[in-house]
């Protein structure tokens, strides 16, 4: 993998995007804070194209993943489930979701007890298998030719799991602030 100079190193400063929170005593949390958000739209973005191109048009970005989600491992998902899942703490996103994806017939609902639960259909589960194909074309020959070490990928995808705990933790606190 190619080494990327850092900040320090090529004297340009942390890249942010808001410099008077990088001037606190953790300039390194605010590079990584502007990654995430530039990160975070990017891949939103793509998620949604990238449906759109394989026959899924008019779907955002958290459909996408809802869609993703109720498919994987083909097991019926509740919609707090889904919730906990993407730590939504809006539970009207997620069932503004399930509503539009079950009008397109890519879900179809069911009960687990008293809890509402939804399940892939055909076309939600052949649309998913078209995002994947396309995915690989598009993606993930791209991203291969980087050279990225794939632990080190799972490294990082590891710690942004630990960050989220953080930031939830200082959102409790800011609540009661």
């Amino acid at each position: 993998m190619a080494q990327q100079k850092s900040s320090a190193a090529t004297g340009v400063g942390p890249i942010v995007s808001a410099s008077h929170l990088a001037d606190g005593s953790m300039p390194a949390l605010s590079e990584l804070e502007f990654g995430l958000v530039i990160l975070s739209n990017a891949f939103q973005r793509w998620t949604t194209r990238c449906t759109a191109a394989a026959g899924g048009e008019g779907l955002s970005a958290i459909e996408v993943q809802i869609l993703h989600a109720i498919n994987h491992r083909e097991r019926d998902k509740s919609q707090s489930e889904l919730c906990m899942m993407f730590n939504i703490e809006d539970t009207h996103v997620v069932a503004y979701a399930l509503k539009k994806l079950a009008a397109l017939a890519l879900v179809e609902p069911g009960r687990r007890g008293k809890e509402k639960t939804a399940r892939i259909t055909k076309a939600g589960a052949d649309l998913c298998l078209r995002y994947r194909d396309l995915r690989e074309k598009l993606l993930i020959e791209s991203v291969k030719s980087l050279g990225l070490d794939e632990a080190r990928l799972s490294e990082i995808a590891a710690l942004m799991r630990v960050m989220s705990g953080q930031y939830d933790q200082a959102s409790r606190a800011a609540a009661s602030y």
